[in-house]
């Protein structure tokens, strides 16, 4: 057994889990209406990884508890009998798995919300309407009702969300409960609804249906939970019946980024492993574990009895069965990017991964195996040319991959150097293992003409060649002192002390944190990133945020980074990450400047003016100016190919130039694979 910990039994008295994995609760919009089929696909396909207890994301107890109009919530029989397709297919697989009942409180997205006090959240327009004593037993009554249906709909237990700053998590803070009855005032009233919810709900489903508590470890915002109130909360939660006592980190409105790629793995697990000390029920450690020697090492290591991989099962849903196997080599790895599962999320579109488009749409997208055998040529080798070939190699087409550089990877071999970006070296070693163990013909450092192509009679020829920076046109630009991101991030080309970057998109700031830590990542280094944040011991300070923080060591350049734009700077970057980027441009005290133009380059350095009349003008002495300023579509072999008669089609950034948009590419060529 590769992994004795990761793989070992749980035993929970009244029935075991199968090893130490733990699905996290996800919201991926296939809760909301009736999606109950395509849950139950996306689900069975986890259970068949061999997961050892799925969770689901938050079903509401009530109305007043959606996170959003129309939210997915189970509140009658007739809903819990709809939920039975979910759970018989999950067992069909041999799987488990439990319901998360989840109350939004205050963060709900919609007028009618109710929480302890009358206090908006910043992260919601709404002002909740403060529930009176009364109103307080209603929603308990309406949390263990909503178990009730849940153990009738088949469900193995159910999660209850105490975390993230939701309506339970609510009620412990002074920050968000400002009562004087008895559910308020000092924090044994306060923690009061918690261990009544869970006393409750045991009585009501019996000693043999797991009760998960989803605890907040760190609540990561001024004024949260001290450490004494987190361990008297998770004694009284086990006290009152919980099964399992699983970890969340940091509420969502927290200024501290806690599952983003910039985070280092498993960075919260010692916060657990303290917590291990206290309670004797089996506990769950959580946040950035994404390989199966890190959540073997953190079981190892006695943080915690289990560990949870939500997003990971987005990637890659047989996780746990390649691990199994000896074939970890082979996990398809979340790169914790955000850009297809959060931040579809938070605007309500369908959740997915972008490593696996397949995610959430297992009904509708799979690679069947062809019944005609066809030739392709797929040009170009970043992330559209590698989904594509992958794919077509998969259904059984031939495959021939050309690729001009002498590695596979397009510009991903750039995003992989960046600071906080370190995971897209998983992401580039899973596609070169796939590439070995499926017939794709790999030809590096071959830049392959129309001729060529035609030459070969391919039956047709799939154009990934990427973009290539567009031309900005500004007076000067051949000057020395000029160098393009490709330069920087490829090539390494030694850059100055004082540096201009043109273009606040994407690549703008990757340009800019790359420079500033000149190759040293905090996100390789637990102790530099905790430090970066502010984030203390709980016991040390409430909430886990350092009172007095500290300001980072000064970076090693001055950065000025400018747009044309007078708008906010990376206003496209990721809805969920955008502003981790600029807190961290920010505390390294890089100036942004918008609403100018790019007047001329010369030995004093950029001339800018201001708006549209060209105001005062302004010279910024830099050593150097990079520029960021865009891509264009790199697509010169789709004439000669049409015109030769060869079918071609036009992918990835070949086809719409959007600054790194492996999302996109990945999706848009595994879709047209599937179907060729």
């Amino acid at each position: 057994m590769n992994y004795p910990n990761l793989l070992a039994p749980l035993d929970l008295g009244f029935t075991t889990l199968k090893n130490r994995v733990l699905m996290g609760s996800m919201h991926t919009g296939l809760e909301d209406g009736n999606r109950h089929e395509r849950l139950a696909a996306y689900f069975a396909e986890r259970a068949r990884g061999d997961v050892g207890l799925i969770v689901t994301g938050g079903y509401a107890p009530n109305r007043a508890g959606w996170v959003k109009p129309f939210a997915g919530k189970l509140t009658t029989r007739g809903e819990a009998a709809r939920h039975q397709l979910i759970t018989k297919a999950v067992h069909a697989e041999g799987g488990k798995i439990a319901m998360q009942i989840l109350h939004a409180g205050r963060y709900a997205y919609h007028p009618f919300s109710v929480a302890p006090s009358r206090i908006r959240s910043p992260i919601t327009p709404f002002t909740p309407r403060k529930l009176s004593t009364s109103g307080v037993e209603k929603q308990i009554k309406d949390f263990v009702r909503c178990a009730q249906l849940a153990r009738d709909a088949g469900y193995d237990g159910v999660e209850i969300m105490g975390s993230e700053g939701y309506f339970i998590n609510e009620f412990l803070v002074t920050h968000t409960n400002q009562r004087t009855d008895k559910w308020g005032g000092d924090y044994s009233q306060r923690m009061r609804l918690p261990v009544e919810i869970v006393t409750r709900t045991r009585e009501a489903v019996g000693n043999d249906f797991i009760i998960i508590y989803r605890l907040s470890m760190i609540d990561l915002i001024p004024e949260g939970n001290n450490w004494d109130e987190t361990v008297a909360l998770a004694k009284a939660i086990e006290s009152a019946g919980a099964t399992i006592i699983n970890t969340g980190i940091g509420w969502h409105e927290a200024r501290v980024p806690t599952i983003a790629t910039s985070v280092p793995r498993g960075a919260f697990t010692w916060l657990t492993k303290k917590m291990k000390c206290e309670v004797t029920i089996p506990l769950v450690t959580s946040n950035r574990i994404n390989l199966a020697a890190t959540a073997e090492q953190i079981l190892a290591d006695g943080c915690a009895d289990m560990v949870s991989l939500a997003r990971p099962m987005l990637a890659d849903p047989e996780f746990v069965m390649k691990a199994r196997d000896g074939r970890a080599d082979e996990i398809n790895v979340c790169i914790a990017c955000n850009q297809a599962c959060l931040d579809h999320a938070f605007v309500n579109k369908m959740s997915s991964c972008l490593v696996n488009p397949r995610a959430c749409h297992e009904t509708e997208l799979n690679y069947v195996a062809t019944k005609i055998r066809r030739r392709f040529a797929v040009v170009g080798s970043g992330p559209a040319g590698i989904a594509a070939s992958l794919v077509l190699a998969e259904r059984g087409h031939e495959v021939d991959l050309y690729e001009a550089e002498t590695e596979i990877g397009g510009q991903l071999n750039m995003a992989k150097v960046i600071p906080g970006k370190e995971e897209f070296h998983e992401m580039l070693r899973y596609f070169k293992r796939q590439i070995e163990l499926k017939p794709v013909r790999v030809h590096l450092n071959t830049r392959v003409s129309a001729d060529d192509l035609i030459a070969k009679a391919y039956d047709s020829v799939l154009i990934a060649t990427g973009v290539v920076p567009r031309d900005p046109k500004i007076e000067g630009q051949d000057h020395p002192k000029v160098l393009s991101y490709i330069d920087v991030l490829r090539t390494r080309v030694p850059v100055g002390k004082r540096v201009a970057i043109l273009g606040a998109g994407g690549i703008g700031f990757d340009v800019a944190e790359y420079l500033l830590q000149d190759r040293r990542s905090p996100t390789m280094h637990l102790d530099a990133w905790l430090s970066e944040w502010g984030v203390v011991d709980p016991s040390a300070a409430r909430g886990g945020i350092a009172p007095d923080r500290k300001q980072p060591e000064p970076p090693v350049r001055e950065i000025t980074l400018l747009q044309r734009k007078a708008g906010k700077h990376g206003a496209r970057l990721g809805k969920t990450t955008g502003w981790i980027h600029r807190a961290t441009l920010k505390m390294n005290n890089v100036r942004m400047i918008g609403g100018i133009n790019y007047e001329r380059i010369g030995d004093e350095g950029l001339l800018i003016t201001y708006g549209k009349k060209h105001e005062r003008p302004t010279w910024i002495d830099v050593d150097n100016i990079v520029l960021c300023t865009g891509q264009i579509p790199s697509r010169k072999l789709q004439e000669p190919l049409d015109s030769a008669g060869i079918p071609t089609h036009v992918i990835g950034g070949a086809d719409v130039a959007m600054e790194l948009d492996a999302k996109r590419a990945i999706d848009q060529s595994s879709r047209l694979a599937a179907r060729l």
